[in-house]
């Protein structure tokens, strides 16, 4: 039996690694992970209060339409019950673009260093892919720009990029969606939206409007804590939806995601006191690179990338000794570690840890 031949050399998405898998290993009885940019905060009571009282149906296949929920999130954006569509997390949305949109041959359009699942879907449906080099750790709009030929179905934005952290602006994304030829998807994820305060952000469902070759990707994983339950979203235009939704597999969403994701929309406050812990955790570890002399990044979301200044597997391993995973290995910043932002506890403990590694490292060097 012979598979697709564009698939024989994917490599297997690499999460971080599990904190039980971490201990066992190295014999740790506390580690604390900050490599997947997960929510330290937990997530709402209303949550888990909605996740116990779902448990009684277990038994039931969920909402396939997940109608209940697309009434609620539509209430919310203020966009049309038409307008949605839900996944097993965002990933899944992005792979059912790819499916919808993507033939061999076709050509789409990314950032050399974002998010793999962007390249890996698109490798699946063999088109070709266009790799853009990232200026400063940001998105250069005009070079990918300049790379739409009458091949080019899809556009991927990452924004905030994940892993350096940096965004698109609002003018940036405005001068780019103005040269953009209609037959052109452009992709706009923004899995850490509600994360970021900063007015120059742009905001993907006024795009949505705006555009109607525009698809908004968030997630419910980041700031609202439900990344075990994965569920996540597109926003875009009826008819946009309406072709991804064909490629969609019956029941994609479980009964419990569905009820604890309506339960999450309903707490702001827990949103907000996590967007204010985060952005107090931020300026703590941004002012502790300082401290240390380490260049980073601008972060805007729940992580920051910054430069070690060693080689980051190294970092990594000499981190992961000390109880601390973090995330290294990245394709063009060998020197470079994404951290997420823990408690103020956890950051802490990640700093002491890294200045001991960066000691460690320098004596061995």
């Amino acid at each position: 039996m012979q598979p697709k031949p564009q698939i024989v050399h994917l490599p297997v998405y690499q999460p971080g690694k599990p904190i039980e898998e971490v201990k066992r290993e190295l014999g740790l009885t506390e580690v604390i992970k900050l490599a997947s940019n997960e929510n330290p905060f937990g997530c709402s009571e209303a949550v888990k209060q909605a996740v116990i009282r779902e448990i009684a149906n277990t038994s039931l296949y969920p909402d396939g339409a997940a109608v209940e929920l697309t009434e609620a999130l539509a209430a919310h954006l203020g966009v049309g019950t038409d307008q949605l569509i839900f996944g097993a997390g965002s990933d899944e949305v992005i792979l059912m673009i790819a499916r919808a949109y993507l033939l061999p041959g076709d050509e789409t359009i990314m950032a050399d260093e974002t998010f793999p699942q962007y390249r890996h879907n698109a490798e699946i449906e063999g088109a070709k892919i266009i790799e853009v080099p990232l200026k400063d750790g940001r998105h250069d709009l005009e070079a990918m720009l300049a790379k739409v030929t009458d091949r080019t179905k899809i556009v991927w934005i990452c924004n905030p990029n994940n892993p350096t952290g940096t965004i698109v602006t609002r003018d940036e994304l405005d001068a780019f969606m103005a040269k953009v030829p209609p037959h052109v998807l452009v992709v706009l994820d923004e899995a850490y939206f509600e994360y970021i305060d900063d007015p120059s952000y742009p905001d993907g469902v006024e795009y949505v409007r705006r555009y109607p070759n525009l698809i908004a990707l968030r997630t419910f994983s980041k700031i609202h804590g439900l990344a075990s339950l994965r569920i996540g979203y597109g926003i875009g235009r009826p008819d946009v939806i309406r072709t991804v939704n064909q490629v969609r597999e019956p029941f994609n969403t479980t009964r419990f995601a569905q009820a604890a994701a309506k339960a999450a929309l309903g707490d702001r406050a827990f949103v907000e006191e996590s967007r204010r812990k985060n952005a107090e955790g931020l300026a703590y570890l941004k002012a502790e690179f300082d401290r240390l002399g380490l260049k980073y990044f601008e972060p805007y979301g729940n992580f920051v990338m910054f430069d070690a200044c060693r080689p980051s597997q190294a970092v990594f391993e000499a981190l992961l000794r000390r109880g601390i995973i973090a995330r290294a290995r990245w394709k063009h910043y060998p020197t470079h570690i994404r951290i997420t932002v823990g408690s103020a506890e956890q950051n802490r403990k990640f700093i002491e840890a890294l200045e001991q590694a960066l000691q460690e490292l320098a004596v061995e060097v």
